[in-house]
């Protein structure tokens, strides 16, 4: 399908104002939005991605570059190049304006509107419900130990109230939706940022700049744990190919530079600092138990202050995945409202949550099936941005909204081959270079452990699709 011009505010239908207000349940789902509902600035957009980044497991993740064998310099390298992969998530954030519609609709325009559902299905919905199950495990962690230094015994009843507090709070940011976030976020990443620079000073205190690991890495070691950092980083950037649902309210007419801008720095900015104090406090603590080790520098006022930080950061980042799972589950093709949709994605999530913190170890198999992620998502995301760039950014919103045969984004049968063929070949190649704890490929294998997946997904699979995506514009054009 060739670039289209269309312009659908000519027959969009006159909604009030007040479907979209901080306080109000949010009335849209994955329907488009008319001119007449936009509204809002593309500088929100910084602090509603900085408030999520601004977050604990981003100490964690600096902590392990350490742990692999890096030096703080090594560490730091590739935290920032990692986080640059936030500039995709700008590129897609993008779409959002253009087309009126979430992410999840507008990657209809890559897979067709029935291929579309098996996307959703599995890259959006699946991994959603993962994150939530896993963010809430952290949080409820985080509660039990706070609840005890408060006096409170960690039973099950008190871990199953705290958990269900956790979650509940999730769920009521996540129902009222993006109004609510965009008001809601601007307060929080300034507290939060507050909390974790009071932080940063006790762990500058430590901290020792001219760490080097007892046995430095050289050689191949050296670029195949540079190799898994740079995966492990990039793959929170590579996450987030749903930023378009909390940019397609802002007007048509925004600057699609101005919301790439200030999502990427949303994004990018807490993400480099913070990943690079836990990095910093890795130098000089024992990073593999970061709550433990954190709360023995700090003084004792403190701690409780810091633990709550760490629960509302994350509440903060559920909330931005339980509202994108519900849109997931309506794109999917399950007739529901939004708010119900994440009602019914958070009751999923409770329970894998108390499964996996109550019964079993299931949150291992969970947690070391995340570590391929980047071999799913690096994929998803560079077909999105090459679909974003080879359109310049032209989506008819309307085409997208519907779902018969007449849609502009129909192909053939409901399915563009174009995108299917160049995620799932993308998929593949990936898997073939991962090297992970729990799995590694042949080509990864051969080359002694180092784990090319992030770039031959993104480049194989954004090459493969603008390559078929021409040729079938070009056979469209000869009909």
């Amino acid at each position: 399908m060739a670039p289209t011009t269309a312009d659908p505010r000519a027959t969009a239908p006159e909604i009030p104002p007040s479907a979209d207000r901080a306080g109000r349940v949010e009335a849209h789902g994955i329907d488009y939005i008319p001119e007449t509902e936009r509204h809002g600035r593309a500088r929100e957009l910084f602090a509603v991605w900085a408030a999520p980044n601004v977050s604990y497991l981003a100490l964690v993740v600096g902590g392990a570059l350490i742990l692999m064998g890096l030096s703080f310099w090594q560490a730091l390298a590739v935290i920032v190049i990692g986080n640059l992969f936030s500039i995709l998530t700008g590129i897609v954030a993008a779409s959002g304006p253009a087309s009126g519609t979430p992410s999840e609709v507008v990657t209809r325009a890559i897979f067709g509107i029935r291929g579309n559902r098996v996307n959703i299905l599995v890259t959006s919905w699946f991994i959603s419900i993962c994150y939530l199950a896993l963010n809430w495990a952290a949080a409820s962690y985080t509660a039990f130990r706070l609840a005890e230094r408060f006096g409170i015994e960690a039973t099950t009843p008190v871990k199953v109230v705290l958990i269900l507090a956790v979650a509940a709070i999730t769920l009521v940011i996540g129902v009222y939706g993006h109004a609510t976030i965009v008001r809601l976020y601007q307060p929080l990443a300034v507290v939060l940022t507050l909390v974790f620079v009071v932080m940063a000073g006790y762990v500058l205190g430590n901290a020792d700049w001219g760490y080097r690991p007892e046995q430095s890495l050289h050689g191949i070691d050296l670029v195949a744990t540079v190799a898994a950092g740079l995966a492990i980083v990039a793959s929170a950037p590579l996450s987030y190919t749903n930023s378009a649902d909390f940019a397609r309210y802002l007007p048509r007419t925004t600057s699609p530079v101005s919301v790439g801008a200030w999502t990427a720095l949303g994004a990018f900015v807490p993400s480099v600092l913070f990943t690079g104090l836990g990095a910093l406090a890795g130098t000089a603590l024992d990073m593999a138990d970061p709550q433990t080790a954190l709360e023995a520098i700090l003084p004792s006022w403190f701690t409780p202050v810091f633990l709550i930080a760490v629960i509302v950061g994350t509440i903060a980042n559920n909330s931005m995945t339980a509202y994108s799972s519900g849109l997931a589950l309506q794109a999917i093709g399950l007739r529901l409202r939004r708010s119900r949709s994440v009602l019914l994605d958070g009751s999923i999530g409770i329970a894998m949550t108390m499964y996996a913190l109550l019964v079993s170890n299931f949150l291992d198999t969970v947690s070391n099936m995340m570590q391929l992620v980047v071999t799913v998502m690096g994929p998803v995301m560079a077909v999105y941005v090459a679909d974003v760039l080879w359109r310049r950014n032209r989506y008819d919103g309307l085409g997208l909204s519907n779902e018969t045969a007449s849609s502009p984004y129909w192909y053939t049968g409901g399915v563009n081959w174009a995108g299917t063929i160049a995620v799932f070949t993308g998929i593949a190649a990936s898997l073939l270079c991962v090297a992970a704890e729990v799995y590694t490929g042949p080509i990864a294998r051969a080359l002694g452990g180092v784990d090319l997946s992030l770039p031959v997904g993104l480049l194989l699979s954004a090459g493969l699709y603008l390559g078929l995506m021409s040729r079938y514009a070009a056979a469209e054009a000869s009909r």
